[in-house]
């Protein structure tokens, strides 16, 4: 039955329908017939596969997520702790302490038992501290530690376990050993340090995907349903995010685990909002598709045909550079973002997979039943119009002198935006980012108020060289210059006076090696800790030749120096990152679109969507909320998803006026799509968008800062740039920009396009045998 309908607006009467100027090439038509013939099988088929994955697969995260992973074993700060360890056969530095505070004094029993206890685990005494193989106290008592503002207020404990012991391992020794030595009079706030505030943060991360899930889930389907006005169109956008989240993840784990690529648990709750925002992106487009075919009269598989024809070649070319451009991270130098791109890259390329081939067999078997709504009955009554406000917006915005303030002001207010990206500061904070009613938080928070920010990370300095560790005189002008360099609270060496007898690990048994502790004033792992790591490094040949050490190695250790070369290295990645991300986007965009300047023109729109962005991100966490810093890795990963994002609604909402474009002027063919092709783009970057902003569940400094970067990025892109900015810019460019014009197919009559269709209405829509 054909469905017809009245829209005087759009000039369309009873008994016309709607047809194409346009024709899909024999290869997308046949393509698909095959898929939408074959509906039941390709049902049949991702289903098994996806129940298998589960069975068969390893998830997402099991094939490791230590720091050490993601760490390049060149690194010169692990270089520099390893080479201090075979000198002194003893660590300095360590990951995990036990805290113990009382704001007004710990007795002096307990601080001598503290020391007792240490002494006696690092002579293998207890039989029962397993991978812990010594402790060492230190007390913030005035004349001993310098730096510390208190007085015997507070103990931290540094725990010492063999190398090969994983994050989570030694953490559970740290909590046995707690649990069977200490009592409720030695005052225990809690067990803290970089490597127990990772595992926490691991732990966080597992217990909120569930959560995550149902409620972008939950946010999915209300939007979805609300844009078509369908309970039924919003399952089956879950339906096939469900199959591309579950193959991703089990795909993904057992190839991580197959070619020795750490792809760390924190990652999954970016996967999950990814996959279930792009891939109801694409489903959207195609159920667009799929209603105004059905409301022009066609069948039900005709409709399906006819939608998986004209847009699978869009979304296969719109999912490839999406992955290509974050696919781009595998150029950079850090294990991080080689780790992070390729599982970004899978996730899209599954979830195209799958959204052109589940997509139009479910709305081939569906039809019109995909639009159903309980509320069908009312609308069936309702006239159907279509408001014409799309298209006198579109045609006003499409005219030269209004389309060129138009241009400017959008230019000017994105530059305006990304202003704060001047003084950008980058960190890798892993007990900060906790929330601070988290037991490391708490911990930690204790320990810096009797010590210092940085007590609980620790830089080493290790000098090598011939009989360096007698030359007291030099050793002792050095500790006193590191002392007053800005930005360090405390050193400990091996001049140090007050140390107890036997203390001494800062000169090594050979003497070819001395080695400093440095505590910073500022959170060790931060931004501005960072910074003051750079300038000491910059300032170490002076201050070593001023102390008359020259020829003396020097090398600095820690997390602060482990952050320190994954920043550099960040930065250094940029140049190689961006310019592979954006050469993969322009080479698809020209390839799509058979032309050379408006790629370009499209690509500097995503960058400056981008630079604004970053820079209302910056604005808003390190300026307003006194971060130290963003996350590392956060503005960059960010960047290369936005670019890969950008492009899928360069190509959605381009694409269509292009193609329109060879059988008529440019402007005049944008004036005809947008109003379509922009509603469409807003409804799917308004889900993606909710997508990513749900990683604020996630309670962590940086899932809160990916969250806000891509939920805005996503939304500047779709409302800002491909609803004004980048069709004024064609506007204004004109018939340079053009595509080359074909010879239009016969049509029987000239197709008026349908703007804003309403909900799918009216008896018998889209019947058809199955």
């Amino acid at each position: 039955m054909t469905f017809v309908f009245r829209c005087p607006e759009l000039g369309i009467t009873p008994g016309m329908e709607t047809s194409s100027r346009w024709r899909p090439s024999l290869l997308p038509r046949a393509y698909a017939a095959l898929v939408v013939g074959l509906r039941w099988i390709v049902v049949a088929g991702w289903a098994a596969a996806a129940i298998a994955s589960v069975v068969y697969l390893p998830a997402v995260g099991q094939g490791g997520s230590d720091l050490e992973q993601l760490v390049s074993a060149d690194n010169p700060a692990v270089r520099s702790e390893l080479r201090s360890f075979d000198k002194f056969g003893f660590p300095l530095l360590s990951r995990v302490a036990v805290v113990q505070r009382d704001p007004n004094g710990l007795s002096r029993a307990t601080q001598e038992e503290a020391v007792k206890r240490a002494q006696e685990v690092s002579d293998g005494t207890y039989g029962d501290t397993g991978p812990i193989r010594a402790a060492v106290p230190v007390m913030n008592t005035l004349g001993l530690f310098p730096g510390s503002a208190e007085d015997s207020t507070t103990i931290v404990t540094l725990l010492f376990t063999s190398p090969d012991v994983t994050f989570a391992g030694q953490v559970k020794a740290a909590e046995r050993f707690v649990a069977a030595h200490y009592d409720a009079a030695d005052a225990v706030v809690g067990i803290t340090g970089s490597v127990p505030a990772r595992v926490e943060q691991a732990r966080i991360v597992t217990s909120s995907v569930s959560r995550l899930e149902i409620i972008t889930v939950a946010a999915v389907f209300l939007i979805v349903a609300f844009a078509f006005r369908s309970f039924i169109a919003p399952l089956v956008a879950l339906i096939v995010a469900g199959v591309a989240t579950l193959l991703t993840l089990h795909v993904g784990g057992a190839l991580a685990l197959k070619l020795g690529v750490p792809v760390p648990q924190e990652t999954q709750p970016l996967l999950v909002a990814l996959l279930l925002g792009v891939v109801t992106d694409y489903v959207v487009f195609y159920l667009s598709a799929v209603r105004r075919s059905l409301a022009a009269g066609d069948s039900r598989l005709d409709a399906a045909r006819s939608a998986t024809a004209r847009f699978t070649p869009i979304i296969l070319t719109a999912g490839l550079t999406a992955a290509a451009g974050t696919g781009a991270l595998i150029v950079a130098g850090s294990p991080a973002f080689r780790a992070f791109g390729p599982g970004m890259a899978l996730a899209i390329l599954i979830g195209v997979a799958v959204a052109v081939t589940l997509v139009p067999a479910l709305l081939g078997i569906l039809g019109a039943a995909a639009f159903w709504s309980p509320f069908r009955r009312r609308a069936e009554e309702a006239p159907v119009s279509a408001p014409a406000g799309g298209r006198w917006w579109a045609r006003l915005l499409t005219r030269r002198w209004f389309a060129l303030p138009v241009l400017l002001v959008c230019t000017a207010g994105l530059i305006v935006a990304a202003l704060p990206l001047q003084h950008i500061k980058l960190g890798v904070s892993f007990v900060e980012a906790l929330p601070p009613d988290r037991p490391a938080r708490a911990a930690a928070t204790a320990a810096e108020t009797g010590f210092a920010d940085g007590i609980l990370s620790p830089t080493e300095l290790l000098l090598e060289g011939n009989a360096v560790a007698g030359r007291q005189a030099e050793l002792t002008k050095l500790q006193e210059a590191l002392a007053h360099q800005p930005g360090v609270a405390a050193v400990l060496g091996p001049t140090t006076q007050g140390l107890p007898e036997g203390y001494d690990v800062f000169r090594s048994s050979d003497g070819t090696a001395a080695r400093y502790l440095l505590i910073l004033s500022d959170e060790p792992l931060g931004a501005t800790a960072v910074q003051t790591l750079d300038r000491l490094h910059d300032n170490l040949p002076g201050l070593l030749s001023a102390a008359g050490l020259d020829g003396t190695q020097a090398s600095l250790g820690g997390d602060t120096a482990v952050a320190r070369v994954i920043v550099d290295q960040t930065t250094s990645d940029l140049g190689r990152i961006a310019i592979a991300a954006l050469l993969a986007n322009l080479l698809f965009l020209m390839l799509f679109l058979r032309a050379l300047i408006a790629p370009i023109g499209l690509l500097v729109c995503s960058v400056l969507a981008i630079g604004a962005t970053l820079g209302l991100t910056t604005w808003l966490f390190q300026d307003r909320l006194g971060a130290d810093g963003l996350t590392f890795y956060v503005p960059f990963a960010a960047a290369v998803l936005l670019v890969a994002l950008g492009s899928d609604y360069n190509i959605f909402g381009i694409g269509p006026a292009w193609r329109e474009a060879r059988t008529r002027p440019l402007r005049e063919a944008l004036a005809l799509t947008l109003p379509h092709s922009a509603r469409a783009i807003r409804t799917a970057a308004f889900t993606l968008a909710v997508s990513f902003g749900l990683l604020l569940i996630v309670p962590l400094r940086p899932f809160r800062e990916l969250a806000f970067a891509l939920s805005v990025g996503v939304l500047i892109d779709a409302f800002v740039v491909r609803s004004l900015l980048a069709p004024a810019l064609l506007s204004v460019l004109g018939s340079t920009v053009a595509p080359e014009p074909v010879e239009p197919e016969p049509t029987p009559a000239p197709e008026p396009e349908p703007a804003d269709l309403p909900p799918l209405s009216g008896r018998g829509a889209g019947t058809g045998a199955v």
